[in-house]
């Protein structure tokens, strides 16, 4: 059996970071499928999901590691192509990626204590975004 479902969000642009973990457990919960896999996937090339343990600390620490990795500051060629100073997004999604996949099992996601799901916002701008839930299982 496969269900698909959206989670709707409005970001702040760059360094934006949303926990996902409770809603995606419930559309889990809601999808009526014992056991199986949800793959979480954001369509566009400007922003990642992956996990983290969801506090205060790495909430900072993130884009302070993407800052040092990719800076915002320098011109990148996809910005002399396009004029969106927006280079430096593209980049880091391609880094995080744009999907996970977690097992679940008796309706629960097997994540572990510290471990959240999250949406990550690159661009830099506020975007609204739809993110893709697809359960898989029986």
């Amino acid at each position: 059996m496969i269900k698909t479902f959206e989670i709707k969000l409005e970001t702040d642009g760059d360094g934006d970071i949303h926990d996902l973990t409770n809603s995606v457990s419930e559309l889990v919960r809601k999808s009526s499928i014992n056991s199986g896999t949800v793959t979480v996937f954001i369509p566009g090339s400007t922003a990642g999901i992956s996990t983290i343990e969801y506090e205060p600390g790495l909430l900072k620490d993130i884009p302070t590691l993407l800052e040092k990795l990719i800076p915002s500051t320098i011109e990148y060629e996809h910005d002399k192509t396009w004029g969106d100073g927006n280079g430096f997004s593209h980049l880091r999604a391609m880094l995080i990626g744009p999907d996970l996949t977690v097992p679940f099992v008796g309706g629960k996601l097997t994540l572990g204590r510290w471990q959240q799901i999250v949406f990550l916002e690159f661009d830099n701008r506020p975007r609204s975004r739809t993110v893709v839930l697809q359960v898989i299982g029986d």
